[in-house]
């Protein structure tokens, strides 16, 4: 079956509104470790750096490719790099590993979606970008790797998995829901490289960005989308609105 980011967990095509209750029990096992922002912070200007160089060679080899297959590289990334420390404790990292593992995220995610993408593809990919090439045995190894630091959860629950249900429970119809729907990942793209997001799970995340897009396009009814939603049993009622929010600015 092909891996739908909006639908991660395998026979879950046709939902019902409490099927989601798995999902939000399981999400923080697709996520970072609850470590990783406090550690890209301890040595802010190096950690940082590195992840933004990733997710740059990332957005580089995947401009061509569905905006999923960058999403879902990326969120491989973050995971691989809370389980696995930041490329180690060097303070020089290595061009072509960074470049490694980059690729390596593309390859698995573009398997996973089943985008087409192939082996060969992906070496046209670094062909063309004048740079390392590396054999196939290299790259198989190194997505070894990456799946034993996810410890093989590749059907990643990200906030698109939540997007569907949130809508539901702001009761909008067509045009309006087409309307966010189109905007919604939007905004979840053009967030991703933003840091401060990995301290929220992905059904707040989901939350916010789809708060962020009805005060953006309908903002008469942003109180009651946003009621609606801070309503839910699966918001945090400490945090009643989805804080995310604010750093989608």
């Amino acid at each position: 079956m092909e891996f739908d980011l909006e639908n991660p967990l395998e026979n879950s095509l046709q939902w019902q509104h409490d099927d989601f209750a798995s999902l939000f029990l399981i999400e923080s096992q697709h996520t970072p470790s609850h470590t990783y922002f406090q550690s890209l912070n301890k040595a802010a200007n190096f950690n940082i750096s590195v992840r933004t160089q990733l997710i740059s060679l990332i957005s580089k080899f995947s401009c061509s490719l569905d905006p999923l297959v960058s999403y879902l590289s990326i969120n491989y990334l973050d995971r691989f790099l809370s389980n696995q420390g930041i490329l180690n404790k060097q303070k020089q990292q290595k061009a072509w590993a960074l470049r490694l593992l980059a690729i390596s995220c593309i390859s698995l995610a573009s398997k996973m979606i089943k985008s087409g993408y192939s082996a060969i593809d992906i070496q046209a990919l670094l062909v063309n970008d004048g740079g390392i090439i590396f054999e196939t045995q290299t790259m198989q190894r190194m997505e070894g790797v990456i799946l034993g630091a996810l410890e093989w959860r590749m059907r990643s629950i990200t906030p698109f998995s939540f997007l569907n249900f949130f809508i539901t429970l702001i009761c909008v119809k067509d045009p309006m829901e087409q309307v966010l729907k189109k905007r919604v990942p939007q905004i979840l793209f053009n967030s991703q490289g933003e840091i401060k997001l990995l301290q929220f799970k992905p059904s707040i995340i989901a939350a916010s960005a789809l708060l962020y897009a009805s005060h953006e396009l309908f903002p008469f009814q942003f109180q009651s989308f946003s009621a609606a939603i801070c309503n839910c049993s699966y918001v945090n009622k400490v945090h009643p609105d989805p804080e995310p929010f604010y750093y989608f600015h």
